[in-house]
């Protein structure tokens, strides 16, 4: 699985998200991901894919694709 794809599914499957409300440029707190939530979202995303995302400063106004970018950007090619 691919950076997007973990994280979509585990908006729908963990957080209980529409998969049609997930887009690139949805704001995180639009799906009602606060920041409890994300630090949940990061550990899951950080389990998945054996990654560390404690350096990335990540909060509820970013969006889904830069969410998505910034876990990219830890995944080893």
């Amino acid at each position: 699985m691919n950076a997007a794809e973990v994280v979509n599914a585990l908006l729908v499957q963990r957080f209980g998200v529409s998969s049609g409300d997930v887009t690139d440029e949805t704001p995180l707190r639009s799906l009602r991901i606060d920041s409890l939530a994300l630090e949940e979202l990061r550990v899951l995303i950080e389990d998945q894919l054996d990654i560390d995302l404690e350096d990335v400063p990540l909060t509820s106004r970013n969006t889904v694709g830069q969410l998505v970018a910034a876990v990219d950007g830890m995944v080893p090619a």
